[in-house]
């Protein structure tokens, strides 16, 4: 814990570290090179900003090496931590990158390897310069797969960003009315959310735009009628929330904006009666579609949900275009939403739930009213 606050343990780390080592065994690899923030962060514990250029590597022996700008404050989970020098007098170099897979460069003098898995998207040629002849391999569907089902550590980290929410919310409710500008809505629920987590946010969420259906915040006051859509996804430590509440700008909801809330509601509860593992999210969205159809305001044409994590999407997908299965230990982020203009400008709630043996349970339970 950092001063009461949540932090991903080290043995948790280690542990999908063993599964990563499953993973190259079935693939024969020797080794595999991380050079993105979160998958650093994933299996080390620790993280550095856009600033640095830190590196992982995993030895399929079971050696962990963690190249970084700095020594990381609190032990991280691997076996050999060798830093570069980040700065020069207080300036940071421009040449991160190179220094970063030097240091990696001389770790790596005199193994021979054969196979070895790197992040197709994200690792550049200084480091794989430094493989020779060694054959490359995309290890990027193998991590993904592996961060659908959280562990507890993790799930420590998404409630602590989802409890942020319920501080932005409380935030919203008591200074939404009509007059109220954008900016001033956002700037005061950031607030909340860095000291409801005692610490910046490494994300800071989706919409703040009010009338519309989303968007960022804008130099402009929320009027009579209106309907303010908040979509908050603040990160706390690389895990992201994902949670939206639609508020009556002047606490008095149309009869048309009731209707929409209704059916919004009743379709979130149709996905915690049919959401376990084995179910498949393709045939939960058309439960949810089928319903939302027979709204008489409104319409829907989006996607239902998805997985959150070191991403704010990502698998598993509740929409028609993937045909995933629900797992157990998954988060997901279930959003139906019914739009018309009538509605102004529409009606879109989102709850997140951890996939349980049985069921779901709800990660956010704040208030739904529009009041």
């Amino acid at each position: 814990m950092n001063g009461g606050f949540p932090l991903l343990d080290p043995s948790g780390c280690r542990a999908r570290q063993v599964r990563l080592l499953a993973s190259m065994a079935d693939r024969r690899l020797d080794l595999v090179i991380l050079v993105s923030p979160e998958h650093i962060e994933y299996l080390t514990g620790h993280r550095w900003d856009h600033r640095f250029s830190p590196l992982a590597a995993l030895h399929a022996d079971g050696r962990c090496l963690l190249v970084c700008p700095d020594k990381p404050a609190a032990d991280p989970a691997a076996d050999d931590i060798r830093t570069y020098e980040a700065k020069w007098r207080s300036t940071l170099r421009n040449d991160q990158r190179e220094a970063s897979a030097a240091v990696f460069g001389d770790w790596l003098a005199g193994q021979r390897l054969g196979r070895v898995g790197v992040e197709f998207s994200a690792c550049p040629p200084h480091v794989t310069s430094q493989l020779g002849n060694a054959a490359l391999a995309d290890i990027e569907p193998d991590l993904l797969a592996m961060r659908r089902q959280k562990d507890p550590d993790e799930l420590a980290l998404l409630r602590q960003a989802i409890a942020a929410c319920g501080a932005m919310y409380e935030t919203a409710r008591a200074m939404i009315a009509p007059g109220v500008n954008e900016l001033d809505v956002f700037s005061a629920l950031q607030a909340a959310a860095v000291s409801n987590c005692g610490e910046m946010l490494t994300g800071t969420g989706n919409d703040y735009a009010c009338g519309v259906r989303g968007g960022p915040p804008r130099d402009r006051v929320c009027g009579a009628g209106e309907l303010y859509i908040l979509d908050l996804g603040p990160a706390y430590r690389g895990y992201f929330a994902d949670t939206s509440r639609a508020i009556a700008v002047d606490g008095r909801p149309t009869d048309s904006q009731f209707l929409a809330w209704e059916q919004v509601c009743g379709a979130l509860a149709i996905v915690e009666r049919l959401a376990k593992p084995g179910a498949r999210c393709r045939e939960i969205y058309e439960s949810v579609r089928e319903w939302l159809a027979g709204s008489t305001v409104g319409s829907w044409s989006s996607h239902l949900g998805h997985g959150i994590g070191l991403s704010v999407h990502e698998a598993p997908h509740l929409n028609p275009s993937w045909d995933d299965v629900l797992q157990e230990g998954e988060v997901i982020a279930v959003e139906p939403a019914l739009y018309a203009p009538e509605l102004q400008s529409g009606m879109r709630i989102e709850n997140d739930y951890l996939v349980t043996s049985t069921g779901v349970e709800l990660l956010s339970p704040f208030p739904l009213e529009m009041v």
